[in-house]
């Protein structure tokens, strides 16, 4: 198992500032595990309650009755199970005193958990938990799990930890194999969405050909036979379920005929891989998908690590070729990041440009390997993955 000591701090942090903090993230992404390091170090009486547990089902059937007299740090595991507790927590967070402090764990996001953004308005604090990101692979340790090459190992498995810890890859193969069936078959039936498996499945498929693309809901509404409002459906429970996301694009005021379309991105690579197909890295560098893979890793590997939120991580494109694959405004800050697959990148035209025009502070080219940072050009500076941090500070 690997500590997780930046996100079990956030949670430390985050629990005594408001009564109800919300975790969010997808199906075995580490979300309990996490909890339960945490319980490990609560100064404290916890209660665990898992809603998919039969047990603990029958327990909460009378949520009031149970959850009224706790007190200390009180889990509810994959509450989206149990919507009617919702009501429940704004009461119980609004007591004096707040005699107990309520973690929940969620696999969909708030816009899919309406009852917890409406019901508990100002009451809770959502955070995300992300795949096992390299800066945490790094400080790992020795795992016999990962080859000396763990950053190809971290790529080709995806961030989900049994698929990337597994014994060997066959093994991780089977793992995401059998959460897609199990996500199609289950987990959605169960948050209540009932759309043909084989459907989403085509469109979730069709979608990984797509990634790292603009977003063009005609073009995939036509392909699968099916209308525009569909395919957008389909990518909405994608999105609200962690498996995919949306970078917006940035406009500028300067009558460019500029990309307007959101490019849209698989949440993790391991699982895109999977849905087309890629069984090793000699497959996966073969593979038209190579750079967009690579591009999807590293993008999301920044956002999250950056601590940007939605409205401040972009793209940026014009129709005449120049882009920029991610744009990070913070702080009043504008920060561009270019990826690259080849571990020597040179400087572009198009670098040159989107520089100049979004008036960036500092363009960094994300390119394969480890080692230091150098410069490439005056404002552009080339960082190996392994490095990531340094783009950051």
């Amino acid at each position: 198992m690997i500590p997780r000591s930046a996100h079990l701090d956030r949670l430390t942090k985050g629990l005594p500032q408001v009564p109800v903090l919300a975790r969010l993230g997808a199906r075995q992404v580490g979300k309990t595990t996490l909890a339960r390091q945490l319980a490990t170090t609560w100064h404290g009486p916890v209660r665990h309650f898992d809603c998919e547990d039969p047990d603990d089902q029958a327990r909460l059937a009378d949520p009031a009755f149970v959850l009224r007299p706790l007190t200390g740090l009180v889990i509810l595991d994959e509450i989206q199970m149990r919507p009617d507790i919702f009501p429940l927590l704004r009461v119980l967070a609004d007591r004096a005193n707040v005699p107990a402090r309520f973690l929940i764990l969620g696999s969909a996001a708030p816009e899919l958990l309406r009852h917890a953004a409406e019901t508990l308005a100002g009451r809770v604090v959502f955070q995300e938990l992300d795949g096992l990101g390299l800066d945490e692979l790094t400080t790992a340790g020795d795992l016999p799990e990962l080859t000396a090459n763990w950053l190809d190992t971290r790529w080709l498995r995806g961030g989900f930890p049994r698929a990337l810890l597994a014994r060997d890859l066959a093994a991780s193969r089977a793992w995401r194999d059998a959460f897609i069936r199990t996500y199609l078959e289950r987990d959605l039936p169960q948050l209540g969405i009932n759309l043909p498996a084989l459907s989403l499945r085509r469109f979730w498929t069709m979608l990984a050909h797509y990634h790292g693309q603009t977003w063009n809901s005609s073009e995939l509404a036509r392909s699968l036979g099916v209308s525009d409002k569909t395919v957008g459906r389909y990518l909405d429970i994608l999105e609200g379920t962690y498996m995919a996301y949306r970078l917006l694009p940035w406009h500028t005021n300067l009558g460019k005929r500029e990309v307007k379309a959101p490019k849209v991105y698989l949440s993790d690579t391991g699982i895109l891989h999977s849905l087309l197909g890629i069984g090793d890295v000699e497959n996966l560098r073969a593979h038209p998908k190579c750079g967009a893979s690579w591009e999807g890793l590293m993008v999301r590997e920044i956002i999250r690590r950056s601590g940007a939120r939605r409205d401040e991580a972009f793209f940026w494109g014009v129709h005449t070729g120049a882009e920029l694959d991610l744009l990070i405004v913070k702080d009043g800050k504008r920060v561009g990041f270019e990826v690259k697959l080849s571990s020597s990148p040179k400087v572009t035209a198009a670098m040159r440009s989107a520089r100049d025009v979004l008036g960036l502070e500092q363009l960094y080219v994300i390119c394969h390997g480890e080692g230091a940072p150098w410069p490439l050009s005056e404002g552009i500076t080339a960082v190996p993955a392994s490095a990531i941090d340094v783009a950051l500070e």
